[in-house]
């Protein structure tokens, strides 16, 4: 099926239509939306604050919305920490795009991430890692990893 392209020369009336209309950088845009997670047992609150203060400033930066931080506050963990499982809820929530979070280290002891990039992988949302090495395996949902370079910067 062959498809019949008409067009037909550009009118003064066209630029004044085009004029009315509003752009988008004046129109509200709904940036996707994104969850934190930080894992840190030193350091105090200003520790906590700069920590939350750099993935906000990633995601202005990236025009995503940072809509809520977890924190696990232990050194040890379980898998299924109480933050990583409200992470994982919030993940479920529709238009949900991501979980960032500053370094691969912040999802846990060396153990635990493997698991916790499945899970959030699982969600059918994406990992934002700010400071990477580079080159790292991310499990797809089928849970075989696959290779992925994260975002660097921060």
């Amino acid at each position: 099926m062959q498809q019949q392209v008409i067009s037909r020369p550009f009118a003064e009336a066209d630029a004044v239509t085009m004029d009315d209309e509003v752009i988008t950088e004046q129109r509200p845009v709904a940036f996707p939306k994104v969850f934190g997670y930080l894992r840190y047992a030193a350091g105090g609150p200003s520790r906590h604050a700069a920590l939350v203060d750099c993935l906000a400033e990633y995601c202005r930066q990236h025009e995503l919305t940072l809509c809520g931080v977890f924190t696990d506050r232990q050194a040890a963990m379980d898998v299924r920490s109480p933050a990583f499982v409200g992470l994982l809820d919030a993940l479920e929530l529709p238009g949900t795009y991501s979980a960032v979070v500053p370094a691969l280290s912040h999802l846990g002891p060396k153990r635990l991430v493997p698991e916790r990039m499945r899970q959030i992988a699982e969600k059918g949302t994406r990992l934002i890692v700010i400071r990477s090495t580079g080159m790292s395996a991310l499990p797809t949902r089928s849970g075989h990893a696959k290779p992925h370079h994260h975002p660097g910067g921060a």
